[in-house]
């Protein structure tokens, strides 16, 4: 009979997407992802983007990499908003490439953490044409952007209220009686 080990087995770390489910998220389509990103990006950035800063992105292919969860998400600066475009495919790579765990992402729009404390520990990382990334970085961080708090979603994304609505919009007739 095989002995099993005393040591207890290593809890996950609940701040890194398990790899089966990136595994599962890297098998999604891109475009979509990347059209939820712009569409973020575009209501909390786009105005409040400089116009040094614009005229440095315009057209300047971005890619924002979860590592944990396997997904990148890539876009560019058309002048006046960000446009999600087709994921790039080697030999292609984008100007500037930010990378961190779906966790580390959070804590920084959340600005529970800065940008520059996880670069130099390593937990977000910048390729390509740096002096571009740091000069998004830094307008980024002149810019006064609301917190994002996930908390302030939870009424509108729970699920009661989701299939209502859902049921509202499919069947917009009113009932009558029980």
């Amino acid at each position: 009979m095989a002995a099993f080990p005393s040591s207890p087995i290593p809890a996950a770390n609940p701040r890194v997407v398990p790899p089966p489910v990136g595994a599962l998220l890297s098998r999604l389509p891109a475009y979509p992802g990347s059209m939820l990103v712009v569409t973020a990006l575009n209501l909390a950035l786009a105005r409040h983007l400089p116009d040094d800063v614009g005229r440095l992105l315009l057209h300047k292919k971005m890619r924002v990499q979860v590592r944990d969860a396997r997904l990148a998400f890539d876009f560019a600066w058309t002048g006046q908003r960000f446009a999600p475009h087709a994921p790039l495919v080697a030999p292609a790579v984008a100007d500037v490439t930010l990378s961190a765990t779906a966790h580390d992402f959070l804590l920084l729009a959340q600005r529970q953490q800065d940008p520059d404390t996880l670069f130099f520990s390593r937990r977000l990382s910048m390729e390509g044409d740096t002096e571009l990334g740091l000069v998004v970085k830094n307008a980024l961080d002149a810019i006064e952007l609301p917190v994002l708090d996930p908390r302030q979603w939870a009424h509108t994304l729970a699920p009661r209220q989701v299939l209502g609505r859902l049921r509202r919009r499919l069947d917009p007739a009113p009932r009558h009686g029980g």
